[in-house]
């Protein structure tokens, strides 16, 4: 994403505080713009059917924990291969050979539908009986359009057309949000028929983006399959890192003391849901920084350093700019401490009467509370897993992240057997426990970068 990142730095250089509010806005969209549009789009829908059809209020519950599980299961499944190919692109976009990008993206997408398709069959014919048969047709085409949305934007974020990027999110969600009015009529169908259309509108959208920015020299490619151009751990980073983010919230739908059943066989945590979801509004400013101080700052040092590397400058240039490099690194986490610090603080102030004014209980409060610091200990995890894909230890992204997934599962797992006063606590100890091991592992992996630079070959 550090493409897009420097084309927003061209709004801070107009030194004003319109084009600084810009850029930051810009940034926040964009970053977290897929996951935070679909939260707010999701809930307006939910909240505005059940303000007019009151007596459809089921209907509205079992669309609003439909499209969790789409969303839930597409990032898992797309984890497998966001990664990846996103190495993959900036490892072509290095060598020049964009024509080969698009090919490449076709090539990934095809695997995904098959293996979308397969996956959402089975399980809708072995576990979703006595649901309406065009329940099911919809909940497989959005599972196959969300995992496929989920691996091209991992792409089109990083695209130097950031306007585009950000109508086209703009265009289908709002086309989501209106169909989805439009159809609520006819309950559970008609909402999630509307979320269905939105999304494939969404997704040709994007696509038709990445055909006009990169245009190909063939029709299909898979040189993923070439082991001197891939980085299979990759695979297995996003596998876990997002079966991370979902742990507690399975543990929870799927635990009867802290779950309801809604549809077929899937169940929902009323306890649980609502305040984590919310609490994801707040990941927008965190994300903002993260994109222009992490993936655009750090970035330019980054090539500055390896530059004077490959270049033979001489060792005390290229100390100095490693050391430019650090410090970037240790500015942009400060960053994210404080201006999600601030944003953390904001809400515990005025959550209690957010949740009020949402005409939820206050028993919510304490959950929401630690959600939110949870959530801005994400945005910390991530800014570390980004240092070290670009410092090549990918090995230690991987550790990181099953980390991650296996303290989620033990913490989530303790917190529940302790009560509901110590709920959220798995999820945000494991972020914690992982950001701070995140930390300690890049303090030593800077402090003997020049050496393994210079001295050891590449491991990936």
């Amino acid at each position: 994403m550090a493409g897009i990142g420097f084309e927003l730095r061209k709004l801070l250089r107009k030194d004003s505080y319109f084009g600084l509010l810009r850029a930051y806005g810009y940034a926040g969209i964009i970053s977290s713009g897929p996951w935070v549009l679909s939260i707010l789009v999701i809930m307006a829908l939910g909240f505005l059917s059940l303000g007019l059809l009151p007596d459809q209020s089921r209907h509205v519950t079992q669309f609003l924990v439909s499209v969790t599980y789409i969303v839930a299961a597409s990032l898992v499944l797309s984890g497998l291969a966001q990664l990846i190919f996103t190495r993959f692109v900036a490892d072509r976009l290095f060598e020049k050979k964009d024509a080969s990008i698009l090919p490449n993206l076709i090539g990934l997408l095809t695997l995904v539908n098959v293996t979308a398709a397969g996956l959402g069959l089975v399980i809708l014919i072995t576990l979703f009986d006595g649901t309406t048969l065009l329940y099911r047709v919809e909940m497989f085409v959005g599972f196959v359009l969300l995992t496929n949305i989920w691996c091209i934007t991992v792409f089109v974020t990083g695209m130097k057309a950031y306007r585009q990027v950000l109508w086209a999110f703009v265009f289908g969600y709002g086309v989501t949000f209106v169909l989805g009015m439009a159809l609520r009529g006819y309950n559970l169908e008609g909402l999630l028929g509307g979320f269905v259309v939105g999304q494939g509108v969404l997704f040709y959208t994007l696509l038709f983006l990445v055909l006009r920015y990169y245009p190909g020299d063939r029709m299909f490619a898979f040189d993923l399959r070439r082991a001197d151009q891939t980085y299979r751990s990759l695979i297995f980073t996003g596998l876990f890192y997002n079966l991370g983010i979902w742990a507690d919230k399975f543990l929870f739908w799927y635990n009867p003391a802290t779950s309801e059943h809604v549809i077929g066989p899937l169940r929902a945590s009323p306890i649980y849901d609502f305040p984590i979801f919310l609490a994801y509004l707040s990941i927008v400013p965190g994300m903002a920084v993260f994109l222009i101080r992490m993936e655009t700052d750090f970035a330019e040092r980054y090539d500055a350093f390896y530059g004077a590397v490959r270049g033979g400058d001489t060792l005390a240039h290229i100390e100095q700019r490693l050391d430019r490099m650090v410090d970037t690194v240790r500015q942009g986490i400060y960053d994210i401490f404080k201006i999600q610090g601030i944003t953390v603080v904001s809400l515990l102030l005025v959550g209690p009467a957010l949740i009020n004014w949402l005409g939820f209980s206050p028993y919510y409060v304490p959950l929401f509370n630690i959600d939110i610091v949870a959530v801005g200990m994400q945005v910390l995890f991530m800014a570390i897993l980004n240092v070290l894909f670009y410092l090549d230890k990918l090995r230690l992204a991987l550790v990181l992240c099953l980390f991650f997934f296996v303290a989620n599962v033990l913490l989530t797992l303790l917190s529940q057997y302790l009560g509901a006063i110590f709920y959220g606590y798995g999820f945000a100890l494991s972020l914690m426990l992982s950001s701070l091991a995140g930390l300690a592992v890049l303090d030593r992996e800077f402090q003997s970068l020049t050496y393994q630079t210079f001295m050891l070959q590449r491991q990936g």
